[in-house]
């Protein structure tokens, strides 16, 4: 949806309340103004989109930590990696306002350790986990690897905000389910034939 600049002659009380819940919501002026008329008028913005897709993602509460939503584009979320010291586990789903490429977002996932062991063996994780992804889901997605993160494009082949939003709470459990396995000791093979089982029930991936 495409944005101008028009003027606006507003009262000081407006502007204020207006000025209260951007800072309450983690978002600007313009921006909470722009979705109250947009509420109004019965506008569907991307930030509605947006936020409807993270409304699907709520079930994941029940097994993450939900972080505080801090910009209406971004919800993040934490588990505890079965390692020793239990290290934090970090998901962030980062979504486009528009599609860029036809993707509709990345995934971040981030460990942040000085441990090199755990690093290692994190990132032969990660190497393992797109071998898997582009041998049995024949995906395009796009990956950016380091020792302490990986990142992944999305990409909304569900169509709506609410399946998609189901997709990528499938997607965040599946990973943490099979890097705790890795990490309780899973050999790569046992979790490859695990993979390829169950993606024979999957009919949409993201």
């Amino acid at each position: 949806m495409k944005k101008s600049i028009y003027s606006l002659v507003l009262s000081d009380k407006v502007v204020e309340k207006a000025d209260a819940l951007a800072y309450q919501m983690h978002t600007s002026r313009s921006n909470i103004i722009n979705q109250l008329l947009a509420e109004r008028l019965s506008c569907v913005t991307p930030e509605m989109r947006m936020q409807s897709v993270f409304s699907s993602m709520e079930s994941l509460k029940e097994t993450f930590r939900m972080l505080e939503q801090t910009s209406a584009h971004i919800l993040a979320m934490q588990s505890q990696l079965n390692y020793k010291y239990k290290p934090t586990l970090q998901y962030s789903v980062d979504l486009y306002r528009t599609p860029e490429n036809g993707q509709a977002g990345k995934l971040r996932i981030q460990l942040r350790t000085q441990n090199q062991n755990l690093l290692l063996s994190l990132e032969e994780f990660f190497k393992l986990w797109i071998l898997l992804e582009q041998h049995y889901l024949h995906t395009d997605a796009e990956y950016q690897l380091s020792a302490d993160r990986l990142e992944r494009s999305l990409k909304n082949s569900a169509g709506s905000e609410q399946e998609f939003g189901q997709l990528l709470s499938d997607y965040v459990r599946r990973f943490d389910r099979y890097i705790q396995a890795w990490f309780s000791g899973s050999p790569p093979e046992t979790l490859e034939n695990a993979f390829r089982q169950e993606i024979k029930e999957i009919q949409k991936s993201i």
